[in-house]
């Protein structure tokens, strides 16, 4: 069974502002590392509590891991996330 998925309003602001089609494309990669824990994904250092890191696309979704859901606090494209 999968994780939970739960958006922080900066998520959520961010998702509908990327064109339709590559969100979709975004959700469905999340949705499949809440399923299955697969997927590109790095946890960054130096940040405390530990964030992680998933690429899709172009795009760089970042969340935590709370145990029983994913707490997604933005998603970027690749050039802004790293600012």
């Amino acid at each position: 069974m999968g994780k939970r998925i739960v958006w922080a309003e900066q998520a959520k602001a961010d998702i509908r502002g990327i064109e339709q089609p590559i969100a979709w494309q975004i959700l469905k990669t999340l949705a499949r590392y809440a399923q299955t824990g697969e997927g590109n994904t790095k946890q960054l250092r130096g940040i405390e509590p530990p964030l992680i890191r998933l690429r899709a696309q172009d795009h760089r979704v970042f969340f935590r891991d709370k145990g029983e859901y994913l707490e997604i606090s933005r998603v970027l494209h690749r050039k802004e996330a790293y600012r």
